[in-house]
């Protein structure tokens, strides 16, 4: 379906084929006429499904048919999970206005920088926010953002949203919402506090669900190499020069292992970088755009980047330490891939996390080759999945009990500690 069939303005359309839009994906196809129409969305679409154009489209549609309010109010309120979501969300947002007669006047409220240059962008008032919802609270409680009579709401990445502990502070925010407005729901995964979210939030909404097709990601070939843990760190650079990667996002445990892994690969002549949460939000801005300028070839990145980063022309993905579950999995790899193009994506396996990546393989579907590369042939037996993978923090939903960490432990004192995941090589 192409974008040209929407009933869009033609100054929407322009900026929208103009970004790259030709052809409409499924989440843009129902979502896109359903907010056209004025109705409450609940999408449950993976990352990379096009699901921002599908709802800043409908926003800025809407604010051509209506006047702009003298003084300026809030009419749409988005609320994401993280500063770096919110940051895509209003990229996307000025790229698809940028034609439009008179742009609508934007504010990205996010923490870990200071409030007040925010607060002077608000002066004057905002059409559209796009915001974390601790932030919008702390300026809510200045007085600086009223949210009376917002039109819309979107929630994006609403699970990831509830994961990350904001509950209590989207019921705030939600109770200063006014009782009549559109809502427009999207989540990767529907688990039981989404859904009764949506229940309490949304009237009759159209359900749109692509999750399900998304997560066999047919256009990413997945692949495993078996390497024993000291070695993923040559063997990653060795994969680099072979291939010449020159755009490629490692991903690993722990924002230490992020540092060291970096800095060994920097040190052996490889571009790389980390990107964890521990930088300051000025430095996590800088490496994304220093990234998408080509200045490096390796950013090596914790969970922080698995969702709501859009990196163009990101050829490469590897997990040089497993995620914790199969959904994580999909988020990561889903960052290669994107807009129609192919990807790659690696994952590092040894002898202490192949049941883990069986486990992933098993709840997705997957059956895939374990490959050895000749030099890196691995040299650690496997272990009995008795204890949680080291770095990956424990097995979503497989627990080990009581009995099972007593059996480890014995193990690990007759035959020796295993290498931990983490470990640099």
């Amino acid at each position: 379906m192409s974008f040209n069939t929407f009933p869009l303005a033609s100054e929407l359309l322009r900026a929208a084929t103009g970004s790259g839009f030709l052809v409409a994906t499924p989440v843009q196809q129902a979502v896109i006429a359903a907010a056209l129409a004025g109705n409450d969305v609940l999408g449950i679409a993976q990352t990379g499904s096009g699901k921002t154009a599908a709802y800043v489209l409908p926003l800025l549609q809407s604010m051509l048919r209506r006047p702009a309010p003298s003084p300026r109010r809030v009419l749409a309120l988005v609320l994401v999970p993280t500063r770096e979501l919110a940051t895509q969300v209003a990229e996307t947002v000025r790229s698809l206005a940028r034609f439009l007669p008179e742009a609508p006047k934007l504010a990205a409220l996010f923490g870990g920088v200071s409030v007040n240059p925010q607060m002077m962008r608000l002066r004057g008032g905002a059409d559209i926010v796009i915001a974390t919802p601790g932030r919008l609270l702390d300026l809510v409680d200045k007085n600086a953002v009223a949210l009376g009579q917002i039109n819309t709401l979107v929630l994006d990445e609403a699970d990831r949203m509830l994961d990350a502990g904001f509950a209590d502070e989207l019921a705030r925010v939600l109770a200063l919402l006014p009782q009549r407005r559109q809502t427009l729901l999207f989540s990767a995964t529907m688990p039981p506090a989404v859904e009764k979210l949506a229940q309490a939030l949304m009237r009759d909404p159209l359900r749109v669900q692509i999750a399900d097709d998304a997560l066999t990601v047919p256009d990413i070939v997945q692949r495993v190499i078996a390497v024993d843990p000291a070695r993923r760190t040559q063997l990653l650079r060795q994969l680099i020069k072979d291939h010449a990667w020159k755009r490629v996002l490692v991903f690993v445990a722990t924002q230490h292992a992020a540092e060291t892994v970096a800095a060994k690969l920097y040190a052996n002549g490889v571009y790389a970088t980390p990107f964890h949460g521990g930088l300051s939000q000025g430095g996590r801005t800088q490496v994304l755009q220093e990234m998408r300028d080509g200045q490096w070839d390796v950013v090596v990145t914790t969970d922080l980047a698995a969702r709501g980063l859009d990196i163009a022309q990101l050829p490469v993905v590897v997990n040089y330490d497993l995620p914790r579950s199969a959904v994580d999995y999909v988020h990561r790899i889903g960052r290669t891939g994107r807009a129609g193009a192919s990807g790659l994506a690696l994952s590092f396996v040894s002898a202490t996390t192949e049941a883990h990546m069986q486990l992933i393989e098993k709840r997705q579907g997957l059956q895939l080759e374990r490959e050895v590369v000749a030099g890196y042939e691995p040299t650690q037996a496997q272990v009995p999945d008795l204890a949680p993978v080291p770095g990956t923090g424990g097995i979503k939903g497989k627990r080990p009990s009581k009995k099972d960490k007593l059996r480890a432990e014995a193990a690990r004192q007759q035959g020796g500690s295993p290498a931990s995941d983490t470990d640099a090589g």
